[in-house]
């Protein structure tokens, strides 16, 4: 994430708000045609940022199950904020919805 910072100059201070520039810019990089093989590190890298988002803001944990990585909030819901990086890339998620959701869950 340290690169990422940098790199497009993202104030990332694990606020809720920080969110709405993730999902912004993954629409940019989905908007300059990069193909997802090419951005999907990065994708990987926002997604984990909005699970430590949601966990720090919304209460829960990191679990691995099914060999992927999920949050576990205080109320025993999921989230996969990986997936929904990936969705977002996509046009059809927010990171900043889904931390909302799960927020809103506990």
């Amino acid at each position: 994430m340290a690169v990422m910072r940098e790199g497009a100059r993202l104030r990332l201070d694990y606020s809720t708000q920080s969110l709405w520039r993730v999902d912004r810019m993954i629409e940019e990089i989905r908007q300059e045609g990069v193909p997802y093989a090419a951005a999907e590190g990065a994708l990987r890298g926002f997604g984990a940022y909005g699970g430590e988002v949601v966990v720090r803001w919304a209460g829960g944990e990191w679990v691995e199950s099914g060999g992927g990585f999920w949050v576990r909030t205080l109320d025993g819901r999921f989230w996969d904020p990986l997936d929904e990086a990936r969705r977002c890339f996509v046009g059809e998620g927010s990171l900043r919805l889904l931390c909302r959701d799960a927020m809103a869950s506990g």
